[in-house]
């Protein structure tokens, strides 16, 4: 265990939780390096210990060892273990997670995690309360068919200050709260706009238009978590339905939940027409044009396409309100007229008037644009600070610079490793594998953003693999900066310039 003490530490991971003999992780392959190995369990990294080489041995009793990490999870204050305030374990310390950084895919792989199904809702703190103590603000990077959070990409680098105010709470549709009065869904559009369905006596039932106005609309569009209102109106389905439907609800509007309305009332589906929403989506904006998602033409989703924003009145308070929105740090510019190139299709928006601290564009001013009134030359372009680009300072090779909060930066070799390397050469276009070495600071006033980069087979960008806080480092400017020579960047090359060339290429 003080091995794997160690093990754990050099990786970041946090305490061992198990050891794993006779290659109980699979057997490895080529040479193994070490055996008699000994630690005191305090050392910084596996180098710092005793061991010995050359002895035969054989893969069949490979070591293995299970860390603590992110990996324990649980739901407290529901009414029972498959609903409520979300809990993650990290370095023995329960911590509840900020609701900012996650979203119902990562709540789908927690539920599969707990035994308890798949997600049915992502709740805000009212519903189960605030915790105390950590608030761990990583971003899970899920697709929602994993079955443990270790295996879905984690970035520490959070994106947003939080409190106990934004603990995020689950309901997996293996809890008793998950079939309670009052559950609410969208039908035959998207996650955030379709016909209005609420789960009452026990069945699913449809919602009547004629008690509703914008108060129960804000309401319905908060509690599934979809933002702000755009529009409701009657129904376009013309499917049948069952004989009872739902009507009769008073919101004041600021209630988290429909639940905490008036009661609905059973009516005979034929007195009215069936109710259609379209929520915002707080997913329903993006940038593009930059490579990532923190800088780009901006674009919004409206009307089932997405279309661009012309910038008539646009300034620094609107791109503010994009950034926060998007998770994405400050706002450092917004670039006018079509500095990323200018969109195709819809430009949706004009005259947009932010404060500057709404949670989403939608919360702020703005008109629809009308036809003829903008043009594709005007489309409006952002920069925020948590965009982030890297490149080696001559194309697949030379010192590793990266782009954050607007300036070009040092990553220092400190702890990377081949898989690091082979990543960031995968990110290049230069090949999928490279050499590391390491040199002084191109520009000796650049700051040492990144150190202890150190990538794991399962992440599948740069952005996914563990390091220290930005600007945190050991670094020496003047020869632990990171060098990287990328093998494979000259076949690329030489395959773009035969295609440009000739047309087509065999192989």
């Amino acid at each position: 265990m003080k091995d794997a003490a160690v093990v754990c530490r050099e990786l970041r991971c946090g305490e061992p939780e198990d050891l794993q003999y006779w290659a109980e992780f699979g057997q490895g392959s080529g040479k193994i390096w070490i055996y008699d190995l000994y630690c005191r369990g305090s050392e910084p990294t596996l180098n710092n210990c005793s061991s010995q080489g050359g002895h035969i041995c054989d893969h069949v009793i490979d070591a293995g060892v299970i860390c603590s990490s992110h990996t324990k999870a649980r739901l407290v204050n529901g009414s029972d273990s498959c609903s409520g305030r979300v809990e993650l374990q990290y370095l023995s310390e329960w911590g509840t997670v900020c609701a900012v950084g996650w979203d119902m895919r990562a709540a789908d792989v927690l539920c599969a995690q707990l035994d308890c199904g798949s997600a049915v809702a992502v709740v805000e703190v009212d519903w189960f309360g605030e915790g105390s103590g950590r608030i761990w603000a990583d971003v899970f990077d899920c697709q929602g068919n994993e079955t443990h959070l270790s295996q879905c990409g984690i970035s520490s680098w959070s994106r947003a200050a939080c409190s106990h105010k934004h603990d995020a709470g689950v309901i997996c549709n293996g809890s008793s709260v998950a079939f309670h009065e009052g559950r609410v869904r969208l039908s035959g559009g998207s996650e955030c706009q379709g016909e209005v369905e609420m789960y009452f006596r026990q069945d699913w039932r449809r919602v009547l238009l004629d008690s509703w106005n914008l108060s129960e609309a804000s309401v319905l569009c908060r509690q599934l978590g979809c933002g702000s209102v755009l529009n409701y109106h009657s129904s376009p389905s013309t499917t049948e339905h069952k004989h009872m439907c739902v009507t009769g609800f008073s919101c004041s509007g600021s209630e988290a939940h429909l639940g905490n309305c008036s009661s609905a009332q059973p009516v005979n589906c034929s007195s009215g027409e069936q109710l259609y929403i379209t929520c915002s989506d707080p997913r329903s904006i993006r940038l593009v044009g930059s490579g990532g998602d923190c800088a780009g033409r901006l674009e919004v989703f409206h009307s089932g396409s997405w279309g661009t924003v012309c910038d008539d009145s646009w300034d620094i308070e609107d791109a503010q309100v994009v950034c926060r929105q998007l998770q994405c740090g400050e706002a450092l510019s917004t670039h006018i007229p079509a500095w990323f190139g200018p969109g195709t299709g819809s430009i949706w928006l004009n005259e947009v008037e932010c404060e500057g601290n709404e949670t989403s564009l939608w919360n702020c001013r703005f008109q629809l644009c009308e036809e003829g009134e903008c043009g594709h030359q005007e489309d409006v372009g952002v920069v925020c600070s948590e965009f982030k680009e890297i490149r080696l300072t001559e194309g697949c090779e030379g010192s590793l610079e990266v782009f954050y909060n607007g300036t070009w930066g040092n990553v220092c070799q400190n702890q990377m490793d081949d898989e690091t390397v082979n990543m960031v050469c995968r990110e290049l276009n230069c090949g999928r594998s490279g050499s590391l070495s390491y040199t002084e600071a191109r520009v000796k006033s650049a700051p040492n953003w990144l150190d202890y980069l150190k990538c794991r087979k399962h992440d599948s960008n740069l952005w996914q693999c563990p390091s220290l806080p930005w600007g945190q480092n050991s670094c020496d400017n003047r020869d632990e900066v990171a060098h990287i020579t990328c093998t494979g960047g000259w076949i690329q090359t030489f395959l773009v310039l035969y295609i440009a060339i000739n047309g087509t290429v065999s192989l």
